[in-house]
């Protein structure tokens, strides 16, 4: 009985760690743009979108 509560204690724990590895990552990713960078390309993903017409604010149907 002792050993299967061991194993959900350990499965319980590596899954807190694995869960803090995917939000560091994401963190870390999100963290690497220059401000000047990030609003360049926001710019131009909006350029393009509204060049294509994908429902832009602009734009009434």
């Amino acid at each position: 009985m002792r050993a299967r509560w061991k194993i959900v204690g350990l499965a319980g724990i590596a899954s807190v760690a694995a869960t803090g590895v995917v939000i560091a990552r994401k963190r870390r990713a999100t963290q690497n743009y220059d401000p000047n960078e990030l609003r360049g390309r926001l710019h131009r993903r909006l350029d393009e979108a509204s060049a294509r017409g994908d429902g832009s604010p602009g734009q009434k149907e």
